[in-house]
């Protein structure tokens, strides 16, 4: 592993970044995800990234949320995962290196409360786009629970260990969600 990806990760891992990051962040992939037209975030570097865009769960507005995720290219994150920072894989009816699906943890850097996003994603699961290296994919979102969450949460700790960290701080349980595509035509 990269030291500047451990260096991010022992940073991540601390109450001073959960105190500034979720400002900075989200305001500085918004701009340049803005400036590249959807093709990059600077958080990606790091980690995957989707832009989420979600009706809001009591306004109906549409909600974008920047966010690293843990992309899965065997269906399931018992399956490996992704590479870390260009998700590369398999593709099937999808275009080449695109995932299958998609693994977003509402950890909120280890913060509180629940983030908003994880919210409207339970309000309107079927109603979620992300944008994925500039293309946007309709997805449907689904809360994972027992069996599933607890394999997907191994999976999530091997790919960003700081989330162990995150949960260590909190006391509600960091939800998981995955995206899958949504059929239009149907």
């Amino acid at each position: 592993m990269a030291l500047g990806v451990r260096l991010v990760q022992k940073v991540s891992s601390t109450r001073a970044f959960a105190r500034v990051a979720p400002h900075l962040v989200p305001a500085m992939d918004r701009t340049v995800h803005k400036l590249t037209r959807g093709r990059v975030l600077l958080s990606a570097q790091i980690l995957p990234g989707v832009v989420l865009t979600v009706p809001g769960a009591r306004s109906g507005q549409p909600r974008t949320t920047p966010l690293a995720c843990m992309p899965e290219h065997g269906g399931d994150a018992a399956s490996g995962g992704g590479d870390r920072r260009n998700g590369e894989g398999r593709s099937g009816d999808r275009r080449e290196g695109e995932p299958g699906s998609w693994i977003l943890v509402g950890s909120n850097f280890g913060r509180t409360g629940h983030p908003a996003w994880t919210a409207n994603l339970l309000a309107h699961p079927d109603g979620a786009v992300i944008s994925w290296k500039g293309r946007d994919i309709p997805v449907r979102a689904r809360l994972l629970a027992g069996a599933e969450r607890a394999v997907v949460w191994e999976a999530a700790l091997k790919f960003w260990p700081p989330y162990a960290a995150y949960q260590a701080r909190i006391d509600r349980e960091i939800r998981l969600f995955r995206l899958e595509r949504r059929d239009e035509s149907a």
